[in-house]
């Protein structure tokens, strides 16, 4: 099965070795360089990725003769086995694809390589982009600093890294008004992952608009459950109506994430009264 096939293929059909192979063509810089490019994003799939794609990732991240593009996307696999171990800890390692030396590894290797700033821009700001998905404390100035310098490019990045760091209610609901297509919908999923009141009035706008792009639409629906959780039927109801089967499917899954809200904040209440 070539690359190109395996892509296509769901993670959980790709056949065994499939991560070791991944791993030789990384390592091997005669290797065509569509299909190092390839491997690279494949190999950060929570079906292979492991300490030793790690160490292959970061190794390719950390060669300045190595192009920006394979570097770029060697650190954007990083990113899910980051947040992931993240999350979850290390009280039960089966469940977590790396170890916790080689995560505390990442985070300190992508916090120096962050600081490069001889490294090329695209490399920093997917550094940056992956980083933040385990955050730690230096990430708030380097977010600022990433928005306040003017730069489209890395007014996006920040943006995306606000979904994961907490303290930008502010320039999210600032951002909505960007007129970068790409920095509006990073601004509507950050409003819904920290469920930005300020941001409901243009959010719940967005819903009932035809005439947005549908990605920007799905990411609205997601952020109304999550702002307002008590008004989501309100403003979803009509959308189960629609012949677009994402936009039906999308709707059922706010719903549910609204009722879960409002459930938890019912047992919570009656815990402080009991």
């Amino acid at each position: 099965m070539d690359l190109k096939t395996l892509r296509e293929t769901p993670p959980w059909d790709w056949p065994e070795g499939t991560g070791k192979r991944l791993g030789d063509i990384l390592r091997d810089r005669e290797a065509d360089g569509g299909e190092r490019l390839l491997a690279a994003e494949l190999a950060g799939d929570f079906t292979v990725i492991d300490d030793t794609l790690v160490g292959t990732l970061l190794s390719i991240l950390r060669r300045a003769d190595e192009s920006e593009s394979l570097r770029s996307r060697a650190a954007i696999s990083l990113g899910p086995a980051l947040e992931h171990a993240d999350t979850e800890g290390f009280e039960e390692p089966d469940e977590v694809p790396i170890s916790e030396r080689t995560f505390r590894e990442v985070r300190e290797a992508l916090q120096t390589l962050f600081r490069d700033a001889d490294a090329p821009q695209e490399v920093r700001r997917r550094i940056l982009e992956a980083s933040v998905r385990a955050p730690e404390a230096w990430h708030g100035d380097a977010i600022r600093a990433a928005y306040a310098s003017g730069d489209e490019d890395w007014t996006l990045t920040a943006v995306f890294c606000m979904r994961f760091v907490s303290g930008f209610e502010r320039e999210i609901v600032a951002t909505l008004e960007s007129e970068n297509p790409d920095v509006h919908y990073e601004a509507v999923c950050a409003a819904g992952v920290w469920s930005v009141d300020a941001a409901w009035p243009h959010v719940a706008t967005l819903v009932s608009a035809e005439d947005v792009d549908k990605p920007l639409r799905l990411a609205a629906i997601d952020a109304v459950a999550s702002i307002r959780p008590e008004d989501a039927g309100e403003v979803l109801g009509d959308l189960l109506d629609s012949t677009d089967e994402d936009i039906v499917e999308a709707v059922h899954e706010a719903l549910a994430l609204a009722e879960g809200a409002l459930d938890e904040d019912e047992e919570e209440d009656d815990e402080r009264q009991g």
